[in-house]
């Protein structure tokens, strides 16, 4: 079994703002019946009990320690509703085996896990799979991902994280899909679709919405820092994505950790009932972030914990992961009259209709063999390879040095990620092998048997203030070299660049600095990795730069003097061999930025679909905002490299004017220029001129990815309708959808010049 690793974890105007996403799936009323009917028969403490999900593990970070024993008598006497953290299939039976045979009632225990981008075979992250601009990729990655957890007993994924992030210092912008709501929202529907299946082919096995809701934009993207949105940012920004995963049949929600408007998201009544409940509609169960409920004592906003575990029951979270508040306080609660039994069975009753809807009664056992296991994997490495080609955003390739003539002779690959194979896999790779990735060096050299493929590491990547985290997210944190050690290393790495044709440099972060806690103040090359570059550049050599990382980096220097840059992202257990793939032509980049590239770390936050001020940027007189530094990104929201070229002309609408009802659509004809079959991602952006309120430069409302033969040409068609005009308005105070006159543009990324304009009328 994988080495065990630790993480921490509307009305019809809110359907027509999910687009086309599918209804949630309906509880079966059968379901619900066997679980009212099991309420009755359970104990007060029975049903406390499957209110509490404790850790089965030792956590370094706590100090907890795990007494087997105690926790087979808590699982006898009901008191564990879930499981976090055991990925050991004979474990799983054996716990299992107890509450089914031994526990009064024989209730199933519900074992869940950080499946974030696979489980034993590691897809791209959540963000790299969100540059692939591909949902069907993120669906298939995602259902690979529950079979693979299933098989090992587990039923339950902490995924999909649908944070919008627009700091890309906060560590966790790994685990989403971006910036951009409507792009987030695609990839919800997908990754729940994934792990769920649909209504008419549903899966045992559930995803989870997290972190309710806006914990991406903690101030100064420091994690677990308060969060201040408007109502209206909450409602056009933030909440799509959970709204579109509510109607794609989410069965679980998992509440934030941070305070929102001063208000603990795990205890925020507003946000967990009036908003997650009556508004969008959820009717499955809300699961605490890890030690949440516990937490409120903490922040300040419940006296103790009896007033926590009240608080957090109140606002209607239903399972406790971790801090037992619940179990151990509910029971006076209850004595107290502060909670009513009535009130305990609704928390309790959604967590036991999960439980029949899985079939955990029926099959509660894993059935994991060595066989299948090893047909499954063989099979899943090959899709996964696909989709980390699919995720890489090609950012510069001056003078067609890419694609890599396969005839190269000498190739040096350098930089302290060139022969990393862990950190390969990327954050939360909870349960993969680090020894079953491949690295660039590795996959390079086998892609290119004749040629003479050399590495040198030339610098450590340090990481200034070592967590607890080191060591169970990824590779631990390398002992620093000495002073000598360092000089000889740099000096090996020029040596052995200025011997060879082409220089690979995998330069970038540590998977360990894109996680929950890792925080930057800056966006610079950690370590001496940026002098390294610029030395080896001086060489006069080809340099093509691989950049592993979630976040943007700062790239300012690199882009005016390194040819070819692609951003890898952490591609997962295929990433070498996808690399390489893509160096020598085999696959063809089509990826494209889900966030937009600041220049440097004061531009920050920058997004694309700002509103416009009294000095547009688009003004003759405008330079900048900054006195040292261009308004603009580096590199624009949408934006992403071919080796082949495409065309996308004539704009077409079929109405210039349209009702309030009614819709456009907007068709264009994409070509491919190039000599290459290629993919490219036609993107439709909307802007509203005039209403109740400002609306943004431009929102992305549609888009498709394409892949074309050389000379082929294809038209694409999107639809404008109410959906896309509909926006929930501060001087409405509510949902609008408004007369006025509408901006259309179509192209390859947010700065498309391709143009058209209609009216909307009364």
């Amino acid at each position: 079994m994988a080495k065990l690793r630790v993480c921490l974890c509307f009305s019809v105007i809110g359907l027509l703002l999910s687009g086309t996403a599918e209804a949630q799936a309906p509880i079966s009323r059968n379901d619900t019946d066997r679980a009212n009917a099991l309420l009755k028969e359970m104990t007060t403490e029975e049903k406390i009990g499957q209110l509490n999900q404790p850790f089965y593990l030792k956590l370094p970070i706590t100090g907890m320690k795990i007494d087997p024993v105690a926790y087979e008598d808590r699982v006898r006497r009901g008191e564990v509703g879930s499981f976090l953290f055991l990925t050991d299939p004979k474990e799983i039976n054996r716990l299992q085996k107890i509450a089914m045979t031994e526990q009064r009632l024989h209730i199933p225990i519900l074992f869940g896990f950080d499946v974030i981008h696979g489980f034993d075979t590691e897809f791209p992250v959540p963000l790299a799979m969100a540059a692939s601009w591909d949902p069907a990729m993120a669906e298939q990655a995602q259902g690979i991902a529950a079979e693979e957890a299933a098989h090992a007993g587990l039923r339950w994924s902490f995924a999909p994280m649908l944070d919008i992030a627009r700091d890309p210092r906060w560590g966790r912008i790994s685990e989403g899909a971006g910036e951009d709501p409507y792009l987030g929202a695609a990839m919800a529907r997908a990754q729940v679709r994934g792990f769920q299946g649909t209504p008419e082919n549903p899966r045992p096995f559930m995803a989870t919405l997290k972190h309710f809701a806006g914990y991406g934009a903690a101030e100064g993207g420091r994690d677990y820092d308060a969060v201040y949105i408007p109502e209206e940012r909450m409602q056009n920004v933030y909440l799509p994505p959970f709204r579109a995963g509510v109607e794609a049949g989410a069965d679980t929600v998992m509440s934030a950790y941070m305070d929102l408007n001063d208000v603990p998201a795990s205890g925020n009544i507003h946000l967990l009932r009036d908003i997650l409940r009556t508004e969008l509609g959820f009717k499955g169960f809300v699961v605490s972030d890890a030690f949440a409920v516990g937490s409120l004592v903490t922040q300040g906003f419940a006296r103790d914990s009896t007033d926590a575990a009240l608080r957090g029951a109140t606002a209607g979270v239903n399972m406790d992961m971790g801090s037992a508040t619940y179990l151990e306080r509910m029971k006076s609660l209850l004595d107290q009259g502060q909670l009513t039994l009535t009130q305990l069975d609704d928390l309790v009753r959604p967590i036991l209709v999960a439980k029949y809807r899985l079939g955990l009664f029926e099959n509660p056992y894993a059935d994991a063999t060595e066989q299948t296991h090893a047909e499954m994997l063989a099979k899943h490495r090959q899709i996964a390879r696909v989709a980390a080609t699919r995720s890489v955003v090609l950012l510069r390739n001056e003078g067609d040095l890419l694609p890599l003539a396969k005839t190269t002779k000498r190739i040096a690959v350098i930089g302290p990620l060139g022969n990393s194979k862990g950190d390969m896999n990327g954050p939360w790779s909870l349960t993969a092998k680090a020894e079953d990735a491949v690295s660039v060096f590795e996959g390079i050299r086998a892609k290119l048997p004749g040629s003479q493929v050399a590495y040198a590491g030339g610098v450590q990547i340090a990481k200034a203030f070592p967590s607890s985290f080191d060591g169970l997210i990824g590779p631990k944190i390398q002992t620093p070299w000495t002073p000598e050690e360092a000089d000889r290393q740099m000096k090996s790495a020029l040596q052995l660049a200025g011997k060879s044709d082409v220089v690979i440099m995998a330069l970038g972060e540590l998977t360990i600095m894109d996680f929950e806690y890792s925080s930057r103040s800056s966006l610079s090359l950690p370590g001496k990795q940026q002098e390294l570059l610029e030395k080896i550049q001086a060489l006069g050599k080809p340099i093509v730069l691989l950049l592993f990382s979630t976040r943007p980096l700062d790239l300012s220097w690199a882009s005016e003097h390194i040819p070819a840059i692609m951003d890898c992202y952490f591609g997962g257990t295929e990433t070498g061999n996808a690399v390489a793939d893509l160096l020598v032509g085999d696959a063809v980049p089509g990826g494209k930025l889900p966030v937009t590239w600041p220049r440097a770390v004061g531009q920050i936050p920058i997004y694309y679909a700002h509103t416009t001020s009294h000095k547009p940027y688009d003004s003759p007189e405008f330079t900048s905002r900054y006195w040292d530094a261009p308004t603009s990104p580096l590199y624009p929201f949408g934006y992403g490299l071919s080796y082949s070229t495409f065309s996308i002309s004539d704009l077409r609408l079929s109405t210039k004017t349209a009702p309030l009802d009614g819709s456009i659509t907007a068709t264009v004809t994409v070509a491919n220029t190039g000599a290459r079959a290629a993919d490219e991602v036609v993107q439709i952006y909307l802007h509203q001129r005039f209403g109740s309120a400002s609306r943004p430069v431009r929102e992305l409302k549609g888009f498709r990815r394409v892949t074309l033969q050389p000379g082929q040409k294809q038209e694409i068609s999107f639809t404008v309708g109410p959906a896309e005009r509909t926006y929930w308005s501060a001087a409405k105070n509510g949902w609008v959808a408004e007369s006025s006159n509408f901006d259309v543009w179509v192209g390859n990324s947010s700065t498309a010049t391709l143009h058209e304009s209609f009216s909307v009328v009364q």
